[in-house]
């Protein structure tokens, strides 16, 4: 099959994943009707965002974690149809194979890179890897490894820091080894012990501990009053989102990052660790010709602007606001993003509609 005919037969059932810690990949898996990630992806969560080109952004439940072989099911929304992608048939993967991994590397949506089978099985901690040469980064976890038919042959799960692309693909047998056993919990949350392999279930746990071999477990569904809460300035932030009338859960890409959409623009706030908080308002892109009057037209109101600063980054008009953390306060923040938020939608209308500037092109309408 054409890489191009595969990247476009995945592009529906590549899902986008977020938690408090941060960002991954899952792939609908639809026999199963499930969402296949990784462990470290979703760990220590009971829910996670997800979102993808026929998937709405929304928060969704964590049904299944198995540290061992770093995997996790998330419950698929009702009413999505999605398309049939197949599990490849046992290890079928041979040094030297071309392979395509797929995902969401550094949270940029749906990004396939192509590459070989470097060793077929490569043992580490006890599992036979798929290390291949393609590169996987921050953000393609738990995307699927696709073979020249099209098919799934394993979970892009880990990298080696400082490798020149050394990435590793758990096997798709370790998948459906899990996807069979899980099938007698569907719909059920379940835990797979890292010792003994135990299916462990709120029925059956003792206390902490797994009922068959004793060993310690985080159980996140049990625990959803200690699940994750913001400190210091991201605090602040995420009850600024909330007062501005957002769901700061969907809006989380980490700890110190959050994105949301206000009429036609997209704002992203990171927290940096250097002091600042930016926020940065995603506007239109620049027109196709006769661009000097717009770019006149920001030149006047950034000199017009207090807390605020037009940029062009590529194509891409940017609005934006910044905050010393030292200076952060509900008040201030509130009134500084607030700002942002309302003058975000004007000028994106503004842009558009006086100086032909282009809509900007995202997932949902590429």
């Amino acid at each position: 099959m054409d890489p191009q005919q595969i990247i476009d037969r995945f592009q529906h059932v590549i899902i986008q994943i977020a938690t408090p810690q941060g960002t991954g990949t899952g792939f609908y898996v639809k026999n199963e009707n499930l969402i296949i990630t990784n462990d470290h992806v979703v760990k220590g969560n009971s829910e996670a965002v997800i979102s993808g080109r026929s998937i709405p952004k929304q928060m969704s439940p964590v049904f299944f974690n198995d540290a061992k072989y770093d995997l996790a099911f998330i419950k698929v929304p009702e009413g999505i149809e999605l398309p049939d992608i197949s599990l490849a048939e046992g290890h079928v993967v041979k040094d030297g194979d071309q392979v395509i991994a797929i995902g969401h590397p550094y949270g940029l949506n749906y990004t396939a890179t192509e590459g070989i089978v470097s060793k077929s099985n490569r043992l580490q901690r006890g599992i036979n890897y798929i290390q291949i040469d393609a590169a996987i980064n921050p953000g393609n976890s738990g995307g699927p490894l696709v073979n020249s038919n099209g098919d799934i042959v394993g979970v892009n799960t880990f990298i080696i820091a400082g490798g020149d692309n050394l990435g590793f693909a758990l096997p798709v047998e370790y998948l459906k080894e899990d996807l069979a056993e899980y099938k007698n919990y569907f719909g059920k949350y379940a835990l797979k012990c890292s010792s003994c392999g135990y299916f462990v279930t709120e029925e059956n746990i003792d206390g902490e501990y797994c009922p068959n071999c004793g060993t310690k477990l985080e159980f996140p569904v049990l625990k959803k009053d200690a699940e994750y809460k913001p400190v210091g300035a991201a605090a602040v932030i995420e009850t600024i989102i909330e007062q501005l009338g957002k769901d700061v859960k969907l809006a989380r890409r980490g700890p110190y990052s959050w994105e949301i959409e206000e009429g036609t623009a997209k704002i992203i706030i990171n927290y940096n660790q250097d002091g600042f908080i930016v926020c940065d308002s995603i506007l239109c892109t620049l027109p196709k010709t006769n661009i000097g009057p717009m770019y006149e037209f920001l030149l006047r109101e950034n000199y017009n602007l207090e807390s605020m600063m037009f940029c062009v980054n590529n194509q891409d008009v940017i609005l934006s606001t910044f905050i010393f953390d030292q200076y952060l306060t509900y008040e201030t923040g509130l009134e500084n993003i607030k700002s942002l938020f309302a003058a975000a939608d004007k000028y994106d209308n503004i842009l558009m509609d006086q100086y032909g500037a282009q809509k900007r092109i995202t997932d949902d309408n590429n």
